[in-house]
């Protein structure tokens, strides 16, 4: 009587093409790289992915949590996954050639210990959980199969018209259909149009600039921080297919929405915390829905400290400038940073955080301290480098103190 012929099974990770709004965070976060992308879709390197489980809980969709079990030669190709619009169904496996069961090898759950990734690892860099007291967020409630849609009810320019950049804050009203979002979520737009290839538009993510109760207190509608896109990150001509769309909308148009999305970058619900907000341009969206959110709350009870550190090119390229300027200097501490001054020299947010170091160094050392940092990627080498030098010439060692960060949900970082 022969042995069983054992079958090698693989558990592979797939990336749902429906669900996906291709934010591209699980690229960023995946410790081994084994997540690429192309125009169409993200997808998992089934060759690469050791199912450490790493990219699960940043995704603020869940489309990353997706798994066909296959046998190993016959897992999906990485071209064929660009092409997909929608998850294949699970497959049935074949019996073994003896007929009997057998006990399959599945990447990913084995007996040896899943690495964690930490500070030291240059990894996931930021928290995956919330703050411990923030409040449940809704998720996913409308998506691509099934959008909602809310009507323009505001839409006007945030920078000087004689800048080239071009951003928009603009209001979105539900009307009587249930959105509710939290400060530091995001909600996905679906522009209409096809691309070249006819395929239909992806959506395009968006941070809320609004808190919780709308940008209009009592309302049902959210704000948006919208730039538009003239050019790509080589500088080569091109029109950014939704944020053309969403600057150029007029009040009591209509737009198909999805979400809302993440689970992590919230703010903390207890009054005596405090809030270190370190952004860039439209980064400021979530900032200024967290600082509104607390300003709405500072007369019923909300006495922990706001500390802003926000850049942009020159003073007429910040978003908010205006409203910033006038809030009282006792309820937010802001630091403004301009890199593009004429005849001045070059000044980023981690210059004007080293500037105020002391008080910097006052939240790190107090535990309800709450950082967020959101903005263009490359700040966010500079301003950890900033908060690292800062925390250890007052005697924190840094890398404990990341950590410790990371763990307890302190430590934000949404950059793009």
């Amino acid at each position: 009587m022969s042995a069983p012929v054992s079958i090698d099974i693989l558990k592979q990770h797939l990336i749902d093409p429906e669900i996906c709004i291709r934010c591209n965070t699980c690229e960023e976060t995946c410790p081994i790289d084994a997540i690429t992308h192309d125009a169409n879709n993200y997808v998992v390197k089934a060759d690469v992915c050791n199912g450490c489980m790493a990219c699960v809980p940043p995704c603020p969709t869940g489309a990353i949590d997706n798994w066909r079990t296959v046998r190993r030669e016959d897992a999906y190709a990485i071209d064929a996954q660009f092409t997909w619009d929608v998850l294949p169904e699970e497959r049935a496996l074949p019996v073994s050639e003896a007929g009997s069961d057998t006990v399959p090898v599945v990447a990913g759950e084995t007996d040896k210990a899943i690495p964690v990734p930490g500070p030291a690892t240059d990894t996931v860099r930021g928290s995956i959980v919330p703050p411990w007291s923030a409040a449940k967020p809704y998720v996913n409630l409308y998506t691509h199969k099934a959008p909602t849609r809310a009507t323009v009810v505001g839409n006007y320019r945030l920078t000087d018209a004689t800048t080239d950049s071009a951003i928009h804050h603009i209001v979105l009203d539900f009307g009587a259909t249930p959105f509710p979002v939290l400060e530091g979520q995001s909600i996905g737009i679906l522009p209409p149009g096809a691309t070249a290839d006819g395929r239909v538009h992806h959506a395009r993510q968006y941070s809320i600039a609004s808190p919780r109760d709308g940008e209009r207190p009592g309302y049902n509608n959210v704000s948006l921080t919208v730039k538009r896109v003239l050019q790509d990150h080589a500088g080569n001509p091109t029109a950014g297919v939704c944020s053309n769309y969403l600057c150029d909308l007029k009040k009591g148009d209509v737009v198909s929405v999805i979400g809302p999305f993440g689970g992590t970058f919230l703010m903390p619900n207890h009054p005596n915390s405090h809030l270190l907000m370190i952004c860039t341009g439209t980064g400021s969206a979530p900032m200024r829905a967290m600082t509104e959110y607390r300003r709405r709350r500072r007369l019923k009870g909300a006495t922990g400290k706001l500390m802003l550190f926000f850049g942009a090119r020159t003073k007429e390229e910040l978003p908010y400038f205006g409203p910033l300027t006038n809030l009282p200097k006792d309820f937010i501490d802001t630091n403004l940073a301009f890199s593009r001054t004429p005849k001045q020299p070059k000044r980023y947010v981690q210059d004007a955080m080293r500037e105020r170091a002391p008080d910097v160094a006052q939240l790190l050392k107090d535990d309800n301290t709450h950082i967020y940092v959101c903005g263009l990627k490359g700040m966010e080498d500079g301003v950890l480098q900033a908060l690292k030098e800062i925390a250890e010439a007052q005697g924190m060692p840094w890398d404990p103190l990341w950590e410790r960060l990371r763990m307890e949900g302190r430590l934000h970082l949404e950059t793009y």
